[in-house]
């Protein structure tokens, strides 16, 4: 499918989440203010019109009240109907009529609201109406839109003569409009009040609106302006506490991750471009200078070239081991009985060539939250690094301090200097000692404090005195330690849920079958983690660097 126009974009754009969130909140706002304003109206209106009705029917009554209760007999239809207008006190919007032969007659002595006599057609409307002798209840809305809410009754004395139309008809009515006009100009106060209120809650909602995305927005803008080469720029956060603001520090801590693991990928492009260079060198110029005429000079370049390709496929190995480990999935933590766990290590490290471990292996019976594979790894890595720097016997052990767990290697090598006890596990750091061609490639301590890291800790190194028996002073050796804050599990040992073995009834380690490493030297090329072989062309590496 073909993208967006590019003229479409921006147009797309201007209908931003604040628009959306303004214009929806202010439609809300005047549907709900209408809403409720126009439901409280038409039942404001109800009451009202039914009040009318119910004020003439009380009209009504009142005026047969006049004519019924007379002490002496009416002389007259006329001076009844004379009594009933004049008796029934006008109220406001209203006004009253007496018709007699079927034109107006009587009046109220003061003025009314509501001339009823004037209304167009209004006294030929009534007559007709009354001409059967019954009262009638209706509304008449003249030319121009006025209504009039109105009762007519007819005044008699005596017999009806229901053959003739009544000599004399008693009207009252009501203006409709000027009755609602109360209630109406409620409503027009009200509609402008809504329409206020509606303009301050689309001003306040901008506001609040734009106070609460800004860093979204700043998030957008330093998105579009962070690259490759610039992740150095931050999203302003400010002291807001709500979720927006939130996440802009949680987007801040995504770009400093970034920013770490870009840095650290051109560092290790770096690095491996500098460690690669050297022996592509010395292969290159060996093979511009052989005499292919000399097969003694053939034979040692191809030997010389060979070694220099192992290095680089032994660095290469261990590379990809260390970008595994920064899988999470490569990592199974569970509970594991150190104390089996650093037996098993001494057994795996004793079936190393050349190996001198002590026989004494110290660990407390506690139970730790570790991936023992990974941890065997590291430890074996360990010791692979004391054999070529150290002599003498190599000691394994672990000791916990609270809930904190501590693995160590010791031997009694030359020590590492000061200076370098603070870079020795970065990668490609090599100590003093050390040359190209002791077959190391500068990752293996970087792997062990990538799988201390991993499980929350950190590897390090220290000095340390070491006395065997018969010598008269100590010798000075290195320790190095993998610590793990927090490891040792609050359950007790379960058996083989420990994930390396169980405790005896003596309280001597056991293991599953073949799971130690037999304790004579393993064949040349052999796995002296005694990895699965499954796992072997992936992880094979790691002990030699």
């Amino acid at each position: 499918m073909g993208g967006m126009p590019d003229a479409v974009i921006p147009r797309l754009r201007t209908w931003t989440v604040r628009s959306r969130i303004v214009a929806l909140l202010t439609v809300l706002t005047l549907l709900s203010v209408f809403a409720a304003g126009t439901v409280a109206y038409f039942v404001e209106r109800s009451r009202v019109m039914e009040q009318i009705d119910i004020n003439l029917e009380s009209a009504l009554e009142s005026g047969s009240f006049t004519v019924s209760s007379a002490t002496a007999p009416w002389a007259s239809v006329e001076l009844a109907l004379a009594a009933v207008v004049q008796r029934v006190a006008p109220d406001d919007n209203t006004g009253t009529l007496g018709i007699l032969d079927g034109r107006a007659a009587l009046v109220p002595g003061v003025p009314a609201d509501v001339q009823l006599e004037k209304l167009p057609g209004f006294v030929d409307r009534i007559v007709a109406e009354t001409a059967g002798h019954v009262t009638v209840m209706g509304t008449y809305v003249s030319e121009d839109g006025r209504a009039v809410r109105y009762v007519a009754a007819p005044v008699s004395l005596g017999e009806v003569d229901e053959s003739q139309p009544p000599q004399a008809v008693f009207v009252t009515g009501y203006a409709v409009q000027q009755e609602l006009a109360e209630i109406n100009e409620a409503a027009q106060v009200f509609t402008i009040t809504a329409l206020v209120a509606t303009v301050a809650t689309f001003l306040i909602a901008l506001w609040v609106s734009g106070r609460l995305l800004r860093p979204i927005r700043r998030m957008r803008e330093v998105a579009e302006r962070s690259s490759a080469a610039n992740l150095d720029e931050r999203v302003p956060t400010g002291d807001g506490r709500d979720d927006v603001s939130q996440l802009a520090v949680t987007v801040n801590r995504m770009l400093d991750r970034l920013g770490g693991a870009l840095d650290s990928q051109r560092e290790l492009l770096r690095d491996v471009g500098h460690e690669l260079k050297t022996p592509i060198t010395i292969v290159r110029g060996h093979l511009e200078l052989v005499d292919s005429t000399d097969p003694a000079d053939v034979d040692e370049t191809r030997e010389l070239a060979i070694d220099e390709l192992d290095r680089m496929a032994r660095l290469v190995d261990d590379l990809r081991a260390a970008a595994r480990l920064r899988d999470p999935g490569a990592f199974s933590i569970r509970p594991t009985d150190l104390a089996v766990l650093t037996e098993h290590i001494a057994s795996k490290a004793r079936a190393i060539a050349g190996a001198d471990i002590a026989e004494e292996v110290s660990s407390p019976p506690v139970t730790a939250a570790l991936d023992p594979d990974r941890i065997t790894q590291a430890m074996l890595q360990l010791v692979a690094n004391a054999l070529r720097h150290a002599q003498g016997p190599i000691t394994i052990g672990a000791r916990a301090r609270g809930r904190d767990v501590e693995l160590f290697v010791r031997d009694r090598g030359p020590g590492v200097p000061d200076e370098l006890k603070a870079v020795i596990f970065e990668r490609f750091r090599r100590g003093v000692a050390e040359g190209r061609g002791d077959g190391g490639s500068g990752l293996g301590l970087s792997i062990v404090q990538l799988i201390a890291e991993t499980h929350g800790g950190r590897a390090w190194v220290t000095d340390a005195w070491v006395k065997q028996a018969g010598e008269a002073q100590p010798s000075r050796g290195s320790e190095f330690i993998v610590s793990l804050p927090g490891a040792v599990a609050i359950e007790e040992p379960q058996g083989p849920d420990t994930g390396v073995g169980e405790t005896g009834p003596t309280g001597a380690a056991t293991h599953p079958p073949g799971l130690l490493a037999p304790q004579a030297a393993a064949p040349a090329g052999d796995d002296p983690a005694g990895n699965d072989p499954a796992r072997n062309d992936e992880e094979q590496s790691w002990h030699r660097s």
